[in-house]
């Protein structure tokens, strides 16, 4: 083991933490960028997000670009779709990783993620100055968020060294039909260290934080809509994303074996504010989650994962709360150049039934 890049490795999760603690609390920051939070790759969200110090895939991009640099093909090409709420919102992702010098591990990806709701009825012109009805007047729209991650990553230290570094930098896109749009820009950092059976990540999502900037274009015919419905006219103004660091540990079996296993555990603290939490204050929220993996001969996996873990109001008892939390589980088969993976979850639930199915496809192109 090399002592001082384990050393560097720990300097750089503390300058994180830190960071996150030290930014501007008094912005009003909760829910920003929520489709963000979600995650890409059907394997991950089999165990419930605890991926961040042994992804080592294309999705490494959003959940630690310096696991890039661990990735064993010229080309790896990822999609994901998952479908909630019987089809009503659509989460898309496709994300390209290409090794650019092999000396030094270094790697890059682009991603594309699109979360979106199509085929809203716009009934802001369904009754006219006369009060009469025309259906005819009633068109659709979409609300969809994207976000764009060019990402890059490489090993630190000489090719026998356990650290890697990686970062992204993400542009978020955001719009709601032609009433209004948001654009915001941001980083994230992401580190892992291997030592013998041993895996350490951290990330540091938003870490600069992201500025989104929403502006509005009603005509003065829906502004009068508007008024006439009490309803408040939106207004251009800004959110602001704090920073959120992932620090994860692993215990991961020699991939020589027929069966292998890994077991992770994540930390995530937040500063947004929100008090869903397991342990949560007025500007600080640490979630727990732990994620196990089980491989037979490099081709099949089984994965389970908990996590949201959440002290929730008991349903008798306004003054008591009880402890829940979300299990995921997940399927994954390697074939040849193929990944195929399935995750079940119910994301945006807690204590629901498991209705939320995932599916990701992996293209991996080698020498």
């Amino acid at each position: 083991m090399d002592y001082n890049l384990f050393r560097t490795f720990v300097l750089i999760s503390l300058a994180c933490i830190i960071s996150s603690f030290s930014s501007n609390a008094q912005v009003d920051t909760k829910f920003v960028n929520e489709f963000l939070n979600i995650g890409v790759g059907a394997r991950a969200h089999g165990m419930h997000g605890s991926v961040t110090a042994t992804t080592e895939d294309v999705t490494a991009a959003y959940w630690n670009p310096a696991g890039l640099s661990h990735m064993d093909t010229e080309l790896s090409v990822s999609a994901m779709h998952a479908s909630w709420f019987g089809g009503i919102a659509n989460y898309d992702y496709i994300g390209v990783g290409k090794v650019f010098n092999d000396r030094n591990d270094s790697y890059g990806s682009a991603t594309i993620i699109r979360m979106g709701i199509d085929n809203i009825p716009n009934t802001l012109n369904l009754i006219g100055p006369d009060g009469s009805v025309n259906y005819e007047n009633v068109l659709e729209f979409s609300s969809a968020d994207y976000a764009f991650l060019l990402s890059y990553a490489q090993r630190v230290g000489g090719r026998r060294s356990g650290l890697t570094m990686g970062g992204s930098a993400k542009i978020i896109y955001r719009q709601i039909g032609s009433f209004g749009s948001s654009r915001g820009f941001g980083f994230d950092f992401g580190a892992m260290y291997k030592m013998d059976n041993f895996q350490f990540g951290i990330m540091a999502r938003d870490i600069t934080t992201t500025v989104n900037s929403w502006s509005f274009s009603l005509t003065p015919e829906e502004q009068v809509i508007f008024e006439r419905t009490n309803n408040a006219i939106p207004i251009s103004s800004t959110e602001v994303a704090l920073p959120k660091i992932i620090v994860g540990g692993a215990y991961k079996s020699d991939d020589r074996q027929t069966f292998t296993y890994l077991v992770e555990g994540d930390v995530r603290f937040s500063t947004d504010g929100t008090k869903a939490g397991l342990f949560s204050g007025n500007n600080i929220g640490i979630d727990p989650s732990i994620g196990a993996e089980l491989g037979y001969n490099k081709q099949v996996y089984f994965r389970v994962g908990f996590g949201n873990i959440q002290r929730t109001l008991n349903e008798t008892s306004s003054t008591d709360r009880s402890l829940e939390f979300q299990p995921n589980i997940g399927l994954g088969l390697a074939l040849g150049n193929f990944n195929i993976d399935y995750a079940l979850t119910n994301i945006g639930s807690v204590s629901g039934v498991l209705v939320s199915h995932i599916f990701s496809l992996t293209l991996n192109i080698r020498d």
